[in-house]
């Protein structure tokens, strides 16, 4: 019997955007199942949604590929959890060029980590290299169309939170 290949791809995912869905996609072409691990990080600030309302809107998302993709939190070192959930490598993208230092580091750590743990870098296509997480949460309180660059059930639950803060 052939081992099924399952990535995990970790992130806060506050919010999930078009980039994020790309990479997911992108990664089933070359694994059988992906893992979308939310990191939880009570700390952080600016943080828009609760990991309980992130996993339920992005399992909602993936819904239809529930039986490819799954959404899971975490806390602790990231090595840790990948070989819990019986995984071989780790999902990352690459928006430009100054991520690849941040990200070679992280995955030469979890390489050593993870005795010989592998991260597969993923670029990100040219209409999402400047989507981040932050940049949704910095315009969408201002009135900016976010639309374009959140899943539908995304930019639903941010306009109902931006609402319920007002």
């Amino acid at each position: 019997m052939v081992q099924e290949k399952i990535a995990v791809f970790p992130g806060s995912f506050d919010p999930l955007t078009n980039g994020h869905v790309d990479l997911v996609e992108r990664a089933l072409t070359i694994v059988d199942k992906v893992i979308v691990a939310i990191v939880e990080n009570t700390h952080k600030a600016g943080e828009l949604f609760t990991l309980e309302e992130r996993l339920d809107m992005i399992s909602r998302h993936f819904s239809n590929q529930s039986d490819k993709v799954s959404v899971k939190p975490f806390t602790g070192l990231l090595a840790n959890f990948v070989r819990e959930q019986n995984a071989q490598v780790i999902i990352r993208g690459l928006r430009a060029i100054s991520d690849f230092d941040y990200e070679a580091q992280m995955a030469l750590m979890n390489r050593h980590l993870g005795h010989g743990l592998e991260t597969i870098c993923l670029m990100a296509r040219e209409e999402y290299s400047y989507i981040n997480s932050t940049l949704v949460r910095q315009v969408a309180p201002l009135g900016g169309d976010i639309s374009k660059i959140v899943p539908p059930v995304i930019a639903k639950a941010v306009a109902k939170k931006l609402k319920s803060m007002k």
